[in-house]
């Protein structure tokens, strides 16, 4: 195996060690050597690939994350239309946040404040999360699935809204084995105000004139 390959196999054993002594712990408690104990390497392996405890804190939604997209961008060309491509994402966001507790706690209650997050290359890969989505909003208004007035901006919003706020009240309340699947609820509620409305079907009036007065076509 190239060493570089060698160094890149530690890495995920590195990042899970770190979401669980960050979740016993809290990041700010947690160090570096708990973190090299717990993933049965060296401190200084540590410091080698990550830098920092920070560099590490950040870490972990770039590895995370460019699975879990790299996922849907490829299951997402073979889902037809933009509703279930939307339904598909949500459900990815769903199933992240629920099966990686660690992960979605780190992120709402650690990452989303962080301002030197938004320097690093997991937060773009968040970002290009968020513009997938968007581009899938702005497919269903092309294609008429969605509301031609529909601002895909604040569609997203919605969405990402209220998936982040489900799982932050969810991790302040540790009643994790209440949290069930709402993705088909919540799309339930976002289609109604999403989908285009069906246009009226047209309706022909024949009047004929008749010795006793107009009357409609067919009237007895």
């Amino acid at each position: 195996m190239e060493p570089k390959l060698k160094r890149r196999a530690k890495v995920p054993q590195i990042i899970d060690a770190a979401l669980k002594v960050f979740g016993e712990k809290g990041y700010y408690d947690a160090t570096i050597s708990e973190i090299a104990r717990k993933a049965k390497v060296s401190e200084a392996t540590v410091y080698e690939y990550f830098g920092s405890k920070e560099g590490l804190l950040f870490a972990i939604p770039e590895e995370i994350t460019r699975n879990a997209l790299g996922l849907l961008e490829t299951l997402l060309p073979y889902v037809r239309g933009a509703e279930n491509r939307l339904r598909a994402l949500v459900h990815g966001y769903v199933s992240l946040y629920r099966d990686n507790p660690r992960y979605s706690s780190l992120v709402l209650l650690n990452l989303k404040h962080n301002r030197n997050f938004m320097d690093t290359e997991g937060y773009r890969l968040v970002q290009r999360a968020a513009r997938l989505m968007l581009e899938v909003i702005r497919e269903g208004i092309e294609s008429g699935e969605f509301r031609p007035d529909l601002d895909p901006y604040l569609a997203r919003s919605m969405v990402l809204g209220t998936i982040e706020h489900v799982f932050f009240r969810w991790h302040l309340t540790d009643r994790r084995e209440e949290l069930q699947d709402f993705t088909d609820s919540l799309m339930e509620v976002l289609m109604r105000g999403m989908r285009r409305e069906p246009e009226p079907a047209a309706v022909q009036l024949n009047i004929a004139l008749t010795p006793d007065g107009p009357r409609l076509q067919g009237q007895p």
